[in-house]
């Protein structure tokens, strides 16, 4: 069965790279108007809308800071202005560790960046596509946690982690709040993915083969993995559900 999802305009944020623009070129070849949101990596978000545009899609890059206020609510009003109309389909991918910081080590502005960049930008750019999706009588939000909201994460990760799990129940908030508007809310908590900048920064070699050692199904996710169970939660398939969160990380953690 092919998804097919004209007529709805996306919204990714921090989809320069990895899962973020996995799940952009996967909705744009399902027929979504797709607008891809950088913060500093402007010529990863050009060529990511060019492969788009290559195979017929429909694409744009947008810079923005999504951990400012003010930026999130421009980013949406260009957006829709751009495509000339309201964005239906939010996936707020943007997010980052930003270093490893022991709790004993830890400083008010860690604390501060890495809650903005997971959990604030998440409620403030949903807020900002909540009335255009009212309007349309539809929606969809995706929201990304983390296998590290139910684990606590590795070493020096704890506030990612509990950042992390705040979007897990976030999610769960907003779908009630939402309940019968037409717009559903859920995430994705990915587990064990490879080809992104988060691993290649953060997770050595030799803790990446043992990681993926302990995965049931034997190898380590990629951004595709993660981008198809967005495009079924963004899908028709899913419409009776809400305030879900799917693992996606083969096998590491079943609840």
């Amino acid at each position: 069965m092919h998804i097919q999802l004209s007529g709805n305009i996306a919204l990714v944020t921090g989809s320069s790279g990895g899962i973020g623009r996995a799940a952009a070129t996967m909705l744009a070849r399902s027929g979504a108007k797709v607008a891809l949101n950088y913060l500093n990596s402007q010529a990863a978000a050009e060529e990511a809308v060019a492969q788009i545009r290559e195979f017929g899609g429909e694409a744009q890059a947008f810079q923005a800071d999504v951990t400012q206020v003010e930026q999130a609510e421009g980013l949406v009003q260009e957006v829709e202005q751009y495509f000339g109309g309201h964005i239906t389909i939010l996936v707020n991918n943007a997010g980052h560790l930003v270093q490893r910081v022991p709790n004993v080590d830890m400083t008010e502005e860690h604390y501060t960046k890495v809650m903005d960049v997971n959990m604030k930008s998440t409620v403030f750019v949903s807020k900002a596509v909540l009335a255009g999706m009212k309007a349309e009588g539809r929606g969809r939000i995706v929201n990304m946690t983390s296998i590290a909201a139910h684990n606590g994460g590795g070493p020096g990760a704890s506030i990612y982690a509990a950042s992390k799990a705040a979007v897990l129940n976030y999610t769960k908030g907003l779908a009630k709040e939402l309940a019968g508007s037409g717009i559903n809310v859920n995430a994705v908590s990915p587990g064990f993915i490879g080809q992104t900048a988060f691993h290649a920064t953060f997770t050595p070699d030799d803790a990446r083969r043992a990681t993926i050692q302990g995965i049931p199904l034997g190898r380590e996710g990629t951004p595709e993995d993660v981008a198809g169970t967005i495009l079924f939660l963004v899908s028709d398939l899913s419409s009776y559900i809400t305030g879900e969160t799917i693992e996606i990380n083969g096998g590491m953690y079943m609840r």
